[in-house]
């Protein structure tokens, strides 16, 4: 292939000169334009089979650069002409396009029937009723706290969850906040601690991971004082210690160094332009009765604020431990979110992201039964967090095993996130996932805030019209058998289950 390159080249050459001469194309430049892209080419091809880094350059000088264009924008090229509107992952055309429809307030009714599968083994729905009812009440809230907490929080059934900044711009942290403010929702920040951005009026759910970002000493280990000052700031509604997350559970965050500016850099007390990996598990506790004493620990500190954990559920037996010690020490956290193996919307490494953790229906139902079983399902709330984007997708949660919803993605699809499976490259270009200051300032906070008001509110209104076809009044009166086949569904999860779960402490 290389001869063949420089053959045609000369080749080439050799008959741009005879045609200068024929024609005299030299008195139009035009034999000079010619003969100075031949000259590029050739030093490009020279270039090419002198490198050592990549094969096909060498074996395919000039032309070999194309393959790594066409890799370049592979995912513009599936997404806008080879997949259908249902087949596209992690997200379907017809969902990502739902969420823009509601984001705008525009129609986002869907014409001429389902495009879907209805007669897979997959298919899952609503069991409708005769008698449905007109539901009025637009945002059925969900009270968080139990008996051990002094300041509960009535929170939306339908919520923003983790993301932190870092992971997205300012104006995105910035427009979501405000969302969050004018609908009456809260904002998970992310284990990346509370930037200003986060603080522009809207109800905050404090994140602590392993990293401890915030409120963190000199070696990175917790520190009370600088959380019990950030905790008692009044936007600050709740905590919520990470212990794992469905991208990469038992992996620990990453920010790549790309997105570390001097500014999250300060936020978070590490070095700017690194790469930061946060610790795959907590140095604060370590055991069942360590997470328990640290839980009663942060609900101090916070001045009786509710406390829960979020986990992506593995190793089943170990969260029937935690459960044991909840009865045994008699501390109970205000809410336990569960991650589905399904979720994540930064970077991981391929292998967590397909191959580790429990997908969320199974889990949800796992949390539900074991918390049943020792008999405190009534002082923990459950918080779905894995792909929540459509109604029927929270309907479907809470009738399982949830009490109300987060998502992450389908709020990133409401400030403008097309997809384009750029958020670990800092080149996100919609200005969401980056912190390039040209990309971020194409985002433009005061419009994209008020798309996530509409689509939260557009969202839980749907939820209300599904809940009045079903007969119900309140999300709390949902349960499994409101859907089809979703007593197989229950059966199904068992096989992720243990046999039994011993209750005894």
């Amino acid at each position: 292939m290389r001869k063949m390159f420089f053959g045609s080249l000369i080749l080439l050459t050799l008959l741009t000169f005879f045609l200068m001469w024929y024609f005299q194309f030299v008195q139009f430049k035009f034999g000079y334009f010619i003969l100075g892209l031949l000259l590029v080419l050739f030093a490009i091809g020279i270039y090419d089979i002198t490198q050592k880094k990549h094969a096909i350059l060498r074996n395919f000088p000039v032309i070999g650069h194309f393959r790594y264009l066409l890799e370049k924008i592979s995912p513009e090229i599936q997404q806008y002409f080879i997949e259908t509107n249902t087949d596209g992952t992690p997200f379907s055309r017809n969902i990502r396009s739902l969420v823009y429809r509601r984001a705008k307030g525009v129609n986002d009714t869907h014409p001429f029937g389902t495009q879907k599968d209805i007669g897979g083994e997959d298919y899952m729905a609503l069991r409708h009723s005769i008698y449905a009812i007109h539901n009025m009440e637009e945002d059925p809230r969900v009270m968080i706290g139990n008996e051990q907490c002094k300041q509960p929080y009535s929170s939306s059934i339908f919520n923003i969850s983790a993301m932190s900044f870092g992971s997205l711009s300012s104006n995105a942290v910035k427009a979501l906040n405000i969302g969050a403010r004018k609908g009456g929702f809260s904002h998970n920040t992310g284990e990346g601690g509370i930037s200003t951005h986060h603080r522009q009026g809207g109800d905050l759910v404090w994140q602590i991971g392993t990293g401890y970002f915030g409120c963190r000493d000199e070696h990175g280990n917790f520190d009370p004082e600088k959380f019990r000052e950030k905790a008692n700031w009044p936007e600050v509604k709740m905590i919520e210690i990470k212990i794992s997350q469905g991208a990469k559970p038992g992996h620990g965050g990453v920010l790549p160094g790309a997105k570390n500016t001097e500014e999250i850099a300060e936020i978070r007390g590490v070095v700017k332009g690194t790469t930061i990996l946060s610790p795959p598990a907590h140095s604060a506790f370590s055991s069942p009765s360590e997470l328990m004493d640290f839980i009663s620990k942060l609900r101090d500190l916070s001045g009786g604020k509710p406390v829960g954990f979020k986990l992506c559920v593995g190793r089943t037996e170990e969260f029937t431990a935690i459960c044991k010690e909840m009865v045994a020490k008699k501390v109970y956290p205000d809410f336990i979110t569960i991650d589905g193996a399904e979720g994540g919307t930064g970077a991981a490494p391929l292998e967590f992201s397909d191959s580790v953790g429990l997908p969320l229906e199974p889990a949800l139902i796992f949390v539900r039964t074991s918390l049943e079983k020792f008999q405190i399902r009534d002082k923990i709330k459950i918080i779905a967090s894995g792909k929540a984007i459509s109604a029927f997708a929270i309907i479907k949660n809470i009738a399982i095993g949830a009490d109300l919803c987060n998502s992450a993605r389908g709020f990133m699809f409401s400030v403008g996130c097309i997809q384009a499976l750029r958020c670990n490259t800092n080149e996100c270009p919609t200005g969401v996932a980056t912190q390039k200051a040209n990309l971020v300032g194409g985002l433009v906070i005061s419009d994209k805030s008020e798309r996530v008001y509409k689509f939260h509110k557009n969202t839980v209104h749907a939820v209300q019209e599904l809940l009045g076809a079903s007969g119900h009044k309140h999300t709390s009166e949902l349960s499994a058998h409101d859907l089809v086949k979703g007593d197989e569904m229950i059966k199904l999860a068992n096989r992720y289950l243990p046999d039994s779960v011993n209750t005894q402490v």
